[in-house]
């Protein structure tokens, strides 16, 4: 029966790498994209406006959203192979809130970039230079919540 174990661990050890390759794919993307934003509020020609327009739809719809779904699923793997034990740690359910806060700002970025894409932005490149940061802090949470486990 050993064996079976071996195949389960090495399955589990598979399901984490792919969701940790997910995640660092959906955070360089949530990175990104607002520093797109920043450019395209600063650009004032149409060639760049459109460019940009471009640039962040195929970012959001190729890497970002694919990348979300990803490490949703692949969390979800994860946490049905010791549901019980995930749901009784601290730690995991500050994790999930910050996955929660970061998949609002995912959808926080869709609704800036119809803006954009509609020529309808309003606000300043100052704006999302900040509003760039947010996804910093959520990364800086969710991995000392995985790794320290501090409650």
């Amino acid at each position: 029966m050993g064996w079976a174990k071996d195949i389960l661990i090495s399955g589990q050890s598979w399901i984490t790498a792919f969701h940790i390759i997910a995640v660092i794919c959906w955070f360089a993307a949530l990175f990104y994209l607002p520093r797109l934003f920043v450019y395209h509020a600063m650009s004032d020609d149409n060639i760049s406006i459109e460019r940009f327009k471009i640039m962040e739809r195929k970012l959001y719809r190729g890497i970002a959203t694919p990348s979300m779904i990803a490490t949703i699923l692949l969390g979800t793997a994860l946490f049905s192979i010791y549901p019980s034990y995930f749901l009784s740690s601290g730690w995991f359910q500050v994790k999930i809130a910050l996955v929660i806060l970061l998949i609002i700002y995912h959808y926080a970025c869709l609704y800036l970039l119809k803006q954009f894409r509609d020529n309808q932005n309003t606000r300043s490149h100052v704006f999302y230079r900040w509003f760039n940061e947010v996804p910093v802090f959520m990364l800086i949470g969710i991995v000392v919540m995985v790794v320290v486990r501090p409650f």
